[in-house]
């Protein structure tokens, strides 16, 4: 197996990619990241290559493309090839370190997406992913786009395949659809964050100001789509009457993000939470993040013994195009949801591990009528198709 380091001073490379485009497809390799901001766009398509950095505060990969971007040729760069970091091919182990698409805030910069995770089977392990709008696709794709070239990027002209994928211990942040895509995803111990779209926190405390749009419009300010960084989002502002997955609709109450959209299909697993920390960020308003909306029909999405705190929304989930718009077709439930006290994460975050777990049981009698009632054996079951997921991500099916 190869072994290359990466630093600064004195490694094989002093650049990532340099690194990724020095080890043969066929070839089994592990880089070794060093401390330091690596301001760079990765593209990853190797058979069986991991990556190892110096530790989750001391290793950070940055880039700030974003959707709204206009090309050389004109068009917009959009959602998938706004990635800071792509990992295709069969194989990718990630542990130890951050990647962050440092763009700001979506109502000006639209999507701005930090981790494409697209191999066949994905390992992610105590790292942190920073963003806001769209910070984590797990693909694959929709079967077919609802805006033309709206899928443009490395994955649009082939075949859909599932990818399994499996974070362990990891921290990720974002607002609007911040986790999303068709696979089917484990998330273990994790701490999930949502921004404070109100007040700029989290996401803006973590890059402070290099690469961000939004640090030299500030918020309150409005973008060329005429809402306010503060407000509205789009839906309602620009008057389109339409809403698509870059849109949130406030006009009946604020909302801060949706924590995950889905597109898989009915038969998959889909997106599922165990022993996670589902927080908004400091000054997030009670009610204000809802745990998910489908991307499509037959998204799938569940959350098992978590535990949250007072911002996430009391319908749990919503409907896509309105909170409570009817999505009959969806898997969307929780079960064993614990509330926590305060907002842990926000004020430098202890973990979700960490957090005590004697919190009272989460009222759900008043989330949307077509989330699902998950009772202790479907959660077990449920919990049993997640474990087949996690052997085969950690290679303990070969």
């Amino acid at each position: 197996m190869l072994e290359i380091r990466v630093e600064k001073n004195g490694g094989d490379f002093t650049f990532v990619q340099e690194a990724i485009d020095a080890v043969p497809y066929e070839e089994s390799a592990v880089i070794r990241i060093g401390e330091g901001v690596f301001h760079e766009k990765l593209f990853c398509e190797k058979k069986d290559i991991t990556f190892i950095g110096a530790g989750i505060d001391k290793t950070v990969i940055d880039f700030d493309d974003y959707a709204n971007e206009i090309m050389e040729d004109g068009s917009k760069r959009g959602t998938f090839r706004s990635y800071t970091a792509f990992f295709g091919g069969k194989r990718v182990v990630v542990r130890n370190l951050t990647i962050r698409n440092s763009a700001g805030d979506g109502r000006v910069v639209g999507q701005a997406v930090a981790v494409y995770a697209d191999a066949d089977e994905c390992l992610f392990e105590n790292v942190e992913m920073n963003g806001c709008q769209d910070t984590l696709f797990c693909a694959p794709l929709p079967r077919a786009e609802r805006q033309k070239n709206g899928f443009m990027g490395p994955r649009v002209m082939t075949e859909r395949r599932l990818t399994r994928q499996y974070y362990k211990s990891c921290i990720i942040t974002g607002d609007v659809d911040f986790i999303f895509g068709g696979a089917d995803a484990v998330f273990d111990d994790c701490e999930i964050v949502c921004n404070d779209r109100m007040h700029g926190g989290r996401m803006l405390d973590l890059m402070g100001t290099t690469g961000s749009r939004v640090a030299s419009i500030g918020v309150g300010a409005t973008s060329g789509a005429g809402q306010s960084i503060s407000g509205a989002g789009n839906g309602a502002a620009s008057g389109t009457g339409k809403l698509d997955k870059d849109q949130i609709d406030v006009t009946e109450r604020l909302v801060n993000g949706y924590i995950t959209a889905a597109c898989g299909l009915s038969i998959d697993l889909g997106f599922v939470f165990r022993n996670c920390g589902i927080y908004g960020a400091k000054g997030c308003e009670e009610g204000s993040v809802f745990l998910g909306r489908p991307w499509r029909e037959e998204a799938r999405t569940v959350f098992l013994n978590c535990v949250c705190d007072k911002s996430v929304a009391p319908e749990r989930f919503s409907g896509w195009g309105g909170i409570n718009k009817d999505e009959p077709s969806t898997f969307y439930g929780e079960f064993g949801t614990k509330l926590v006290d305060g907002t842990v994460a926000g004020d430098g975050g202890t973990g979700a591990q960490e957090v005590p777990g004697n919190g009272e049981l989460v009222d759900l009698s008043n989330k949307n009528p077509w989330v699902k009632d998950i009772d202790e054996a479907l959660a077990a079951e449920l919990s049993k198709r997640a474990d087949e997921v996690v052997k085969c991500c950690t290679g303990q099916e070969k």
